[in-house]
């Protein structure tokens, strides 16, 4: 007797929670942080897209979906999926409802599962966001990305979009407001022409959609490349 096939589950969408928060989010980060958005223009209406961006603190994964034209979902460790009690009913029933992914910090089946989650919400037709990095960035330079990000937008045919933060890893509540302080900036970048890597193995596709993300980022965000992984954070 044939086994039955079990179809995946939906790709996650974000909720009510998720446009509210934006909407009470964007005007205070703005009065905060004086956060200035650039290039919002390059963010495709519809459609698939992968926004790669650097990352300099926490608040990265707040300031890029308030930034976005379209709603940006991102992937969320699994330890806060979990949890008993009530509060950890709340935490399942937050995360969810902003749309994110539970993924487990490691690498073999978690890290591949992790990517085929960002491959499922790319194919829903939504806009996916990610650290090629991999952790963010203690000294402020920029590191070497690494291939999974270029392996989702290769698997699904995603535009891939850069993105560059702006003085978020120095962001002190109102310390924007004080002279000679850095703005907060979130610039999109135009989306990357890939299509010159159509027929190419992918191994070698893959590197060079990474070395193209990375250059992307670095003239958009200004840092200075490390030439190496990222190696200082767990975060």
């Amino acid at each position: 007797m044939t086994e039955a096939v079990v179809p995946p589950a939906p790709a996650p969408r974000p909720g009510a929670v998720y446009f509210a928060g934006r909407a009470i989010l964007r005007p205070l980060f703005w009065l905060i942080y004086r956060t200035r958005v650039t290039g919002r223009e390059h963010v495709p209406h519809t459609g698939p897209v992968l926004l790669a961006s650097n990352h300099l603190a926490a608040l990265d994964t707040v300031i890029i979906p308030t930034s976005a034209p379209r709603p940006v979902q991102f992937l969320i460790k699994s330890a806060y999926f979990t949890g008993p009690g009530v509060l950890g009913r709340f935490r399942r029933w937050f995360f969810t409802s902003i749309g994110g992914v539970a993924v487990h910090r490691s690498t073999g089946r978690d890290a591949r599962a992790a990517l085929s989650a960002g491959s499922g919400i790319l194919r829903a037709g939504s806009v996916f966001a990610v650290f090629p990095e991999g952790t963010r960035s203690r000294d402020g330079k920029l590191h070497e990305g690494h291939g999974g990000a270029a392996w989702m937008a290769r698997d699904t045919g995603a535009q891939v979009v850069p993105v560059g933060l702006v003085a978020t890893g120095t962001v002190k509540p109102f310390g924007h407001l004080l002279p000679g302080r850095p703005r907060l900036e979130v610039r999109f970048g135009a989306p990357l022409d890939l299509s010159d890597l159509d027929g190419v193995a992918d191994g070698k596709a893959r590197r060079e959609i990474t070395a193209r993300m990375m250059d992307a980022i670095a003239a958009l965000s200004g840092q200075e490349r490390s030439g190496a992984v990222n190696a200082t954070s767990r975060d």
